[in-house]
């Protein structure tokens, strides 16, 4: 058997022992070491230390644990509950209030966390109970938080897109500049869905009642100014450095964590139990996210040295599809796979396989990133694998999961929308990097 073959067998291994439902990481390593000593000998553990030195001196992935601690403590603070109260009461008169308040929240919330589950399940704590007393549509409310939550993966600082940086070869300055559009069109379409929707058909989101609106609206606008407004412009400022220029994704993410703490603690909403719960969240996360980069790492190394990769390119290139039809393909197959996998696989094993025939089409790899970011957002609210369902099923158990999936494939179309709109327009991507 040819090494290339033998590559490409071991891809296979791969994907059904994860569709088992063993660990990704320790999987991506076993099997990573044990072709690489079939085929290549002892050298396989060299590649092994190596490509663990390389990810440790990676100074743009030690941007996560700064994002991730920023967004537990904020989840942790109840800041982003008195956010979500606060836009509530704003919109009080208007049908479809609550999906707007949730919408707006997601997409600030978004900003400060790339942790879907972290997102669904707070936006479900926070907003369900109101939802369900309010009368709103169930199937709706259950779409608008998934996908509202869906938000964190690709609105910069993306946890998932610094990972893409390193495996594309694009800063990831860049990818947050191009996700930044992308981003709000998505939220954008969300709101728009939800409010046209409550307008021809109040039932579905009726005003809130007498008894659930303030008396005063000045109290409500006060609130919101001195308790959250500060921790919204932390979260701003930290992008526009990054997004200018100013400052690397690692060093604005650790002034912005610092800032957010300093804030946080000042507003009294902070105690150790709270402290001690963001730091542990922050720490199993980074430390899964970051033995995941290592352990693909070492399989893309010993896949590519197999010349399984430019095997597998030169047979893709060799059908002669356009460029458009190429990209197409590509990305069906990473929404089809996102059904039963999470974006850390994809990102890391099937982007590197994909990346050399996107380069021979010509594709433009930041253009590229973004539509893969999108669709893997998209697939997480893809029945009957969507995670997204289970984590709102688990704070909102009096939504079934045929109405929450059936809620979910509503935002889904619209997300494919957002794909099909990205496809036809480049410079919604491209154009904000440019300035730059």
């Amino acid at each position: 058997m040819s090494n290339e073959i033998l590559g490409l067998l071991a891809l296979g291994v791969l994907f059904a022992v994860i569709f088992i439902g063993f660990p990704i990481a320790f999987t991506l390593g076993a099997v990573a070491l044990g072709t690489g000593w079939i085929a290549l000998g002892p050298v396989v553990f060299d590649l092994a230390v190596l490509q663990t030195y390389s990810v440790m001196k990676d100074t743009v992935l030690a941007a996560i644990p700064f994002f991730l601690f920023m967004g537990f403590l904020l989840e942790q603070s109840g800041i982003m509950e008195r956010l979500f109260t606060g836009i509530q009461q704003l919109l009080s008169g208007l049908n479809g209030s609550l999906y707007l308040a949730v919408l707006i929240t997601a997409t600030i919330f978004a900003a400060a966390t790339g942790i879907v589950g972290s997102s669904v399940t707070l936006l479900g704590v926070m907003a369900g109970p109101s939802m369900i007393k309010s009368g709103y549509d169930p199937k709706m409310s259950a779409g608008a938080i998934t996908a509202g939550g869906t938000l964190g993966i690709l609105i910069p600082p993306s946890v998932m897109l610094i990972v893409m940086g390193p495996v594309v070869g694009v800063p990831a300055t860049d990818l947050f500049a191009a996700a930044v559009l992308p981003g709000l069109l998505l939220s954008g379409l969300f709101i728009s869905w939800t409010l046209v929707r409550c307008w021809i058909n109040p039932a579905l989101g009726p005003a809130l009642p007498p008894e659930m609106r303030p008396a005063s609206l000045w109290p409500v606008v006060l609130d919101l100014m001195v308790g959250v407004l500060p921790v919204v412009t932390v979260i701003l400022a930290t992008l526009g450095v990054i997004l200018a220029g100013i400052a690397t994704p690692t060093d604005a993410g650790a002034v912005g964590c610092a800032a957010t703490f300093l804030l946080v603690v000042g507003s009294g909403r902070l105690t150790w139990p709270r402290l001690r719960r963001a730091g542990l969240a922050t720490l199993e996360i980074s430390s899964m996210i970051l033995l995941l980069v290592t352990s693909s790492n070492l399989f893309g190394s010993v896949f590519s040295r197999l010349g399984s990769a430019d095997f597998l390119a030169q047979g893709l290139t060799s059908l002669a599809l356009p460029p458009m039809m190429m990209l197409l393909v590509i990305l069906a197959l990473i929404f089809v796979l996102g059904w039963p996998l999470e974006w850390v696989p994809i990102v890391l094993i099937v982007v590197p396989i994909a990346l050399p025939i996107v380069t021979a089409a010509g594709i433009d790899l930041l253009w590229f990133s973004t539509l893969v970011a999108v669709t893997l957002q998209t697939a997480w609210l893809s029945p009957p694998v969507a995670l997204s369902a289970y984590f709102l099923k688990g704070v909102v158990p009096q939504w079934s999961l045929k109405d929450i999936y059936a809620g979910m494939v509503q935002f889904m179309v619209l997300q494919l929308l957002a794909v099909g709109i990205l496809l036809m327009f480049p410079k919604l991507v491209t154009w904000l990097p440019s300035v730059n």
